[in-house]
């Protein structure tokens, strides 16, 4: 583990709305009725899902995470700005990670101007992690998801011309065009806050944020699949004369903490398996509407013949970053999986699924106390043996 420095360690929040919905699972569905929504349920779960992540802040975690989905039980968050924030004012040292508003599912300057305004009003604590949205975005939204990528990257170009070239400039794109491109404010960070990808593993993406120069983390695709993509995605890098380190690649990885492993199983691993079973899923269709998979990925998946996976807790556990246990088996699989992808910056889940507030906050806390000072102590142990 030589050379890859501290670990930093982000508490993540999905947001998701646990309720039940007679014979349908919770998840990625568009077309559960939102008269299944309760405000006063919501009033509430959004004042536990944000005491947590300020918890998270005052316990010592590096940063805190908040993402963006709309129109589905798997999430409260339609607007991680908004929750971002909130979390601006409420808390004092935490990066706050945007993971975040697809880009091309706005106007981009307007989200340029929206992110430079969190970053001054963090006092230069922002990070942003830009997704191209999941296909249940596009069925929501009225734009083609043919076009995803393309608005995706055209995005991006006006976003950093809007942070980096002084202002007003001119853009003249196949889908934006700005006579004044003027982001007011300006970042807080120079020459802007730190930026990310996110992905799935396809090829054309990551190759994108390696050229690019930007991070990147890949979402809920089996551990060999994303070692594979990191690899890749370093080799790209330095093709294009890029500089990786240890933060280039976010890994995450879903936590409970308890007393014994058996406590630990028998108070986190329903919640795990909800939000697989329940929250996670969707149909096919909805995933990938036409045109949102590049013609290849789709061919393959086609061939592979696999329509849904059948969720074990085995199956989680084999592919998946999950660990129930006690601290120090907590932090020997998080060392390891640091190790394996040669990455320093892990997300954990610690509220998972339908899992109740009091199990959410001693969750956070046990990891806090008990775990990170465990990690930091294996990987430092790691780099000085390594280097005698």
């Amino acid at each position: 583990m030589a050379g890859l420095g501290a670990p930093q360690f982000y508490l993540m929040h999905f947001m998701p709305y646990p309720d039940v919905v007679p014979n349908r699972p919770q998840g990625q569905w568009v077309d559960i009725p939102n008269t299944h929504f309760d405000p006063k349920v919501g009033y509430k779960l959004y004042k536990e899902y944000i005491d947590e992540l300020v918890l998270g802040d005052k316990l010592g975690f590096d940063g805190l995470v908040v993402n963006e989905h709309h129109a589905t039980f798997y999430s409260l968050m339609p607007s991680c700005q908004l929750i971002a924030s909130a979390l601006a004012v409420l808390t004092e040292r935490a990066k706050i990670c945007v993971m975040g508003t697809p880009i091309g599912l706005t106007y981009p300057h307007r989200l340029a101007e929206e992110y430079a305004m969190l970053d001054v009003m963090s006092g230069g604590r922002l990070e942003c992690a830009f997704p191209l949205g999941t296909g249940m975005e596009y069925w929501v939204n009225p734009l083609s998801p043919a076009t995803a990528r393309e608005r995706f990257r055209e995005g991006m170009d006006i976003l950093m011309q809007a942070w980096t070239k002084p202002g007003p400039s001119r853009y003249d794109g196949d889908f934006y065009q700005y006579k004044y491109l003027n982001c007011f404010p300006l970042p807080y960070q120079k020459p802007h806050p730190k930026i990310y990808v996110v992905g799935s593993g396809t090829e054309d993406t990551v190759n994108y944020a390696a050229e690019r120069g930007y991070g990147y983390s890949q979402v809920f695709t089996p551990i060999p699949a994303q070692l594979k993509s990191f690899e890749n995605y370093r080799a790209v890098a330095a093709k294009h004369n890029q500089p990786t380190d240890s933060e280039s690649i976010i890994i995450s990885a879903m936590v409970f903490v308890a007393e014994s492993e058996e406590k630990a199983i028998e108070e986190g691993r329903d919640h795990i398996l909800f939000y697989f079973k329940n929250l996670l899923k969707t149909d096919s269709h909805l995933n990938s509407p036409p045109g949102y998979l590049p013609v290849e990925r789709l061919r393959k998946r086609l061939e592979s013949g696999v329509t849904e996976l059948d969720v074990t807790w085995e199956g989680l556990t084999t592919v998946y970053r999950t660990a129930l246990g006690t601290p120090d088996h907590v932090a020997e699989r998080i060392a390891f999986w640091c190790e394996q992808a040669q990455s320093t910056k892990i997300i954990l889940h610690l509220h998972v699924g339908d899992m109740p507030h009091w199990k959410a906050v001693k969750n956070i806390t046990l990891f806090a106390e008990e775990v990170i000072p465990r990690v930091r102590k294996l990987m430092s142990s790691s780099v000085q043996v390594a280097a005698e």
